[in-house]
């Protein structure tokens, strides 16, 4: 039987976990997402490399291999070994998008927060869609509560204490939208950012470098799950705290990437 914990993500920086794309698309750095809701997700190997590393600058290869497991040695079978710690996906949870008037507006969808009341084994029913919360500040038209986006306006039907539902303890200004409405409003909230090298000698752009690169924007949060091998030792991946700073992802050399990871359950 597995020790079930989870962790919690909150990007402090833009986050870009994906694969780059050939020219033929127009090289476009597109992030990993989710089949059904099509937003972001970070794979679990991405979050197991990322933990694996901190832990092996400060204890080595040693305990680092008991952990998160031996790596294939060319010339020896068996040389694998099953790691004690086993992560899952990372999906959003409330997504940042900007609001006129607000500044900003977290949204999330049922299916989203599906996973989390699994993962973080919240008992309270999941708020139903154009659900608002009490710190929405949305404009009053004839009588609706109504939030305006660059895709058009959303109406509140009503308004509920989320506050569980924000794993920061806080309840930020969001609102519930549709599963399939979902994707529309993730992709209008992404970071994108346009990137080229110049050419050595001459001040123009080098043939072929010119990269579109999207992210989860700042203040995303998301969660992933933890399941722990039965061990008499316990598994302290950031030195005894049960949070840390950390960068997950590509273009760190840009400042993408950096993450406050909580981890909840572990102890």
């Amino acid at each position: 039987m597995y020790k079930k914990a989870y962790g919690i993500i909150e990007t402090l920086a833009p986050l870009h976990v994906g694969a780059t794309a050939g020219e033929e698309t127009g090289n476009l750095n597109l992030i990993f997402r989710d089949q059904f809701t099509q937003t972001g997700i970070i794979p679990g190997s991405s979050i197991r490399g990322r933990f694996r590393a901190e832990m092996r600058q400060f204890l080595g290869e040693t305990d680092t291999n008991q952990w998160y497991g031996s790596e294939a040695e060319m010339g020896k079978p068996d040389s694998t070994s099953e790691s004690f710690v086993k992560f899952e996906y990372a999906s959003i949870v409330w997504l940042p998008v900007f609001c006129p008037g607000q500044p900003m507006v977290w949204v999330t969808c049922p299916r989203l927060l599906k996973r989390y009341q699994r993962i973080a084994g919240i008992s309270n029913p999941i708020p139903a869609v154009y659900t608002g919360s009490k710190t929405l500040n949305a404009l009053n038209i004839n009588g609706k509560n109504t939030l305006f986006f660059n895709f058009g306006f959303l109406t509140i039907d009503k308004t509920e204490d989320l506050k569980p539902w924000f794993p920061n303890g806080q309840e930020l200004p969001g609102v519930v939208v549709g599963d399939d409405e979902i994707s529309m409003i993730h992709d209008m909230a992404l970071y994108r950012q346009s990137r080229v090298a110049l050419d050595k000698k001459e001040k123009k752009v080098s043939k072929g470098a010119f990269f579109n690169t999207e992210a989860l924007p700042e203040e995303t949060f998301l969660v992933f799950a933890i399941a722990i091998r039965p061990t008499t030792q316990t598994w302290e991946p950031f030195m005894g705290d049960e949070e840390a700073e950390v960068y997950l992802g590509g273009l760190e050399s840009i400042g993408f990437g950096h993450c406050k990871i909580t981890l909840k359950g572990v102890k």
